[in-house]
């Protein structure tokens, strides 16, 4: 029966424009939107072997999300491509985690914040990544490939390859060895 629905809602996301691999996996009840800004559809691109388990959010808002192929994102991760989100190959983000790639302008004292445009922010994440459950990896971030993320982090900076960080903000704490 999952294989029917997976199937039913692949089709139903290519029909709105969604390039999705006809081998990817998909749970009930994901909400994926191509959105638009500035006159501009997103574009949404789901490797093949990926899997977006329940609850998943993709919003490009004019932007790009691009899923590598064999991809694992755990229940109710959201991401926001605004600002363009790219995310590697064989890499498994774990539950509620939030991928942000824009951010507001702080406009001086009379200026409502809400009346600014977003600032564009991209995110990359590399090849055989784990980002642990509850992660926020915010705009204008590369998570270099092999990296560890730790549960609850927050990444506001770059990460080098095979690197390990925890804590908010993330800071590396180790490295993967060979």
């Amino acid at each position: 029966m999952s294989k029917i629905v997976s199937a039913l809602l692949r089709w139903f996301f290519k029909f709105r424009g969604i390039d999705i691999d006809y081998n990817v996996n998909i749970k009930p009840s994901p909400s994926i939107s191509r959105g638009i800004m500035n006159s501009k559809p997103g574009n949404i691109q789901i490797g093949a072997g990926a899997e977006l388990s329940r609850g998943v959010i993709l919003k490009a808002y004019g932007g790009n999300i691009n899923i590598g192929k064999n991809v694992f994102l755990g229940e109710y991760v959201t991401i926001y491509g605004h600002g363009g989100v790219e995310i590697g190959e064989n890499t498994l983000i774990a539950m509620h985690t939030c991928i942000v790639s824009s951010n507001h302008t702080i406009p001086s004292q009379g200026t409502l914040i809400r009346s600014q445009p977003d600032i564009l922010l991209p995110v990359k994440i590399g090849s055989d990544v784990w980002i642990g459950a509850g992660a926020k990896i915010l705009g204008d971030v590369t998570i270099g490939n092999g990296c560890v993320i730790g549960a609850g982090s927050v990444v506001t900076k770059s990460l080098p390859p095979y690197s390990i960080a925890v804590g908010a903000p993330a800071r590396i704490t180790g490295h993967r060895h060979e």
